[in-house]
């Protein structure tokens, strides 16, 4: 396929470079000192070439030394062409070490810089992730939040580091160049510098081109990255239905898809450093052709002519990679972009600014007329209202689609309602302060979600810090302490990605023996016992009578032998909800999910308009 390019907006390089600026400025005693480490390198450069010049002109040629040189030297060494070859050999032999170890030490203290730069930066990357609201995470995927933070990030370094401090370096280097070489003869300075304007036109014309490549390259990259996510995650989907060969040739387009982009990135920037080595070699061949007629002439010594090429090639030295540095900046900016435009996207569920501390809440629950529509625009709920005292144990039936989770999601303030008001102890949700709020709830979920990391560590995360005891003591409640206990490592045992080396019904109690240690006001527990058997189901309907009592508790269920002990009965039906007011003891037994379609609730429901109804 042919790769279009991109034609999404962009900030201006200004704007970005000051936002770069304003990121890595914390860090500016780090950057000092690499920068001056640095530009140590540029009075060792221009001392280099000085041992060969003793060498050609004053050794083998036999002429006087001059300059400060001969105001450094003894008078002794000066007249003898011994001492001055073994002077010129220790000289150079001394730049070098003192080159190697400059290097060295910028080379160590750029790393460290880098790798504390990095990880700042993709610290704040990370809270931003955890930040913005699960409908932007549902929006956009995890995948493009995960390259930002893994792959963009980085790219802080090169910039601050690896571009800026280089940058600097070159061009004070280059300005050193151009004085010592000019006072050497300032012809062949003038015809060595008639390139730079050829070089700073070209580099104007690339740069927008090959920043709109990059957006696209890092697009398609992201892409690719997704799938991999994706199937991974989804493993035992693509196995059971045997598509391997499908993800296999979908992985394969995106990455085709990423080399074309990449070539294309790469040809364009091939191109312009061809484009500058040329014209450097045509500066040479220029300097190279004046500068012998002018040995032949007598207007120089062949030891200053090549003592100017020296200098004229550590000249196009900077040039040179200060033109590297301009190819290969749009690239990096390009992430840098999409890493700030990640940081300054504005939470779905935005925090009051005075928002109200909340230590534990009564549990008082109330939805006044609250309605909600996704991002795609279907609507979930439909003017919702009801109220459920402190420690009342409401169960919540429906279909499946019908909005039952998308109710308890609202509670948690997961989203904010499109309409409408929920209130907890009689105060708005979106008045509290989000970290208070949510440590209100106790939530376990239809599909458990556990860590990659140890059972007890798994369990305490509800309470960090937890002791032993009790984590025990919760496990016990959850009917798993005796499963945990038989386990060759017991509350030490790694239960594997997403908890998948455990059965369904042992992630569950784990996930139940959470909510114990979390010892939260209100609990929602959405269908708890949907996947699981008999036996298990009863050890776990016998945990949650012992976690509801003195909590207001929610029960999302499709089994409706699961709500029987609900103090009241909601009814999901296309984003509707209604009150079931009676319910016989032989429906409950006889009555689940798959019969919500075709069983007559008439009789037993009433619609919720009015707080009193409930």
């Amino acid at each position: 396929m042919t790769v279009t390019q991109s034609t999404r907006p962009h900030r201006s390089e200004a704007m970005l470079y000051r936002r770069i600026f304003r990121e890595v400025r914390l860090y500016w005693p780090h950057l000092a000192l690499t920068l001056v480490m640095s530009l140590l390198s540029t009075p060792l450069v221009l001392v280099s070439p000085l041992p060969l010049k003793i060498a050609v002109d004053s050794v083998v040629g036999m002429q006087p030394v001059s300059g400060f040189l001969a105001r450094l030297m003894p008078d002794a060494m000066l007249t003898s062409p011994s001492m001055l070859l073994i002077a010129a050999t220790g000289l150079f032999l001394l730049v070098s070490v003192l080159h190697q170890v400059q290097l060295m030490s910028t080379s160590l203290m750029r790393a460290y810089t880098g790798e504390r730069l990095v990880l700042g930066f993709r610290t704040r990357l990370f809270h931003q992730a955890q930040r913005l609201s699960i409908a932007y995470h549902d929006a956009k995927g995890t995948a493009d939040s995960t390259f930002r933070i893994q792959w963009d990030a980085p790219h802080i370094r090169y910039l601050a580091l690896e571009a800026a401090i280089p940058l600097v370096t070159a061009c004070l280097t280059l300005v050193g160049m151009v004085y010592v070489t000019a006072r050497i003869n300032w012809q062949l300075a003038l015809v060595a510098l008639t390139i730079s304007p050829l070089i700073l036109v070209v580099s104007q014309a690339y740069r927008r081109h090959l920043r709109n490549l990059a957006h696209q390259l890092r697009e398609i990259e992201s892409s690719a990255f997704s799938v991999v996510q994706e199937v991974l995650g989804a493993l035992r989907v693509v196995k059971a239905f045997g598509q391997e060969p499908y993800e296999d040739a979908r992985f394969s387009r995106r990455s085709i898809e990423g080399l074309q982009a990449r070539l294309l990135y790469e040809r364009a920037e091939s191109a312009f450093g061809c484009i500058i080595g040329l014209s450097l070699a045509v500066g040479t061949a220029l300097v190279l052709y004046i500068g012998v007629r002018q040995v032949q002439s007598a207007t120089i010594t062949l030891g200053e002519l090549l003592l100017v090429m020296t200098y004229l090639f550590q000249l196009y030295e900077p040039l040179r990679s200060i033109s590297e540095i301009i190819g290969r900046l749009p690239e990096h900016l390009a992430s840098a972009e999409r890493a700030f435009g990640f940081l300054d996207e504005m939470p779905d569920v935005p925090e009051h600014p005075k928002a109200r501390r909340l230590q534990r809440a009564k549990g008082i629950i109330a939805f006044r007329d609250v309605s909600f529509a996704y991002p795609a625009g279907r609507l979930a709920l439909q003017d919702a209202s009801f109220e459920v005292g402190p420690g009342t144990r409401a169960g919540i039936m429906g279909a499946t689609g019908a909005g039952k989770t998308t109710l308890m999601s609202l509670l948690a303030r997961f989203y904010d309602p499109t309409e409408g008001q929920i209130l907890l102890d009689g105060v708005d949700l979106r008045d509290y302060r989000l970290s208070d709020l949510r440590g209100q709830f106790a939530i376990v979920l239809q599909e458990p979600v556990l860590f990659s990391t140890t059972i007890a560590e798994n369990i305490a995360y509800a309470r960090l810090g937890a002791s032993q005891d009790d984590i025990v003591n919760a496990a016990k409640s959850a009917n798993i302490h005796e499963f945990i206990a038989s386990l060759p490592d017991g509350y030490q045992t790694v239960v594997g990605e997403r908890g998948m080396s455990l059965s369904g019904g042992e992630r569950q109690r784990i996930a139940l023996a959470r909510a114990f240690l979390k010892d939260g006001p209100i609990l929602i527990l959405d269908e708890p016992t949907s996947s699981v058997d008999t036996k298990t189901e009863a050890a776990i309907m016998e945990a949650i009578q012992r976690l509801t009592p003195g909590r207001t508790t929610f029960i999302i269920a499709h089994r409706l032998s699961t709500l029987k002990n609900c103090d009241v009965l909601f009814r999901m039906d296309h984003g509707v909800l209604r009150r079931v007011t009676s319910l016989g003891a032989s429906e409950f037994n006889s009555v689940d999910l798959e019969e919500f379609g075709h069983t007559d609730f008439s009789r037993h429901e009433k619609t919720a308009t009015s707080l009193d109804s409930v």
